[in-house]
């Protein structure tokens, strides 16, 4: 009987890899895509936002490299990004309310928005600390009007 657990162990940790495999890789591939521009967006947000704090000493060089990521970021078309069926309804590894797709112009004039604030922020970032914490109202809030209204709370 003490023979067969290490062999039950080990084929309860075979099921178990492979099942994470199998899981890993339906995972969909538009959600990981959108997944990573927020992520990126936070990296540089938290960048800019952590100067205008005072949390860290303000760079403008590290403010102006933020801001021109953060500008970039903006203009990558993400409408591959968000296909119908990839709401936290269908895939509960996103926080994607279905509502994005019930009123996707307003959700592409939040876009639009956070465009403008980091196309404002990356004129700001390179000049003072008072000029970036005065950018960073519009670019944060345009950040948070998205996600109050379109994405689900943490759990």
């Amino acid at each position: 009987m003490i023979k067969k657990i290490p062999a039950v162990a080990a084929g309860l940790l075979s099921v178990a890899i492979i099942g994470s495999a199998i899981a890993h890789e339906s995972e969909n591939p538009a959600v990981k895509a959108r997944t990573s521009i927020m992520q990126l967006y936070a990296f540089n947000l938290g960048t800019l936002g952590g100067m205008a704090k005072g949390e860290v000493e303000y760079d403008s060089e590290a403010a102006t490299r933020a801001a021109n990521n953060l500008v970039v970021l903006t203009q990558i078309d993400q409408s591959a990004m968000w296909p119908a069926g990839s709401d936290n309804a269908s895939d509960p590894s996103t926080r994607a309310l279905p509502a994005i797709w019930e009123n996707f112009p307003d959700v592409s004039a939040k876009g639009q928005a956070m465009a403008e604030a980091a196309v404002a922020m990356q004129a700001a970032a390179g000049q003072d600390v008072d000029a970036l914490k005065a950018a960073m109202g519009d670019l944060g809030g345009s950040c948070s009007a998205c996600h109050k209204a379109y994405r689900a709370p943490k759990d």
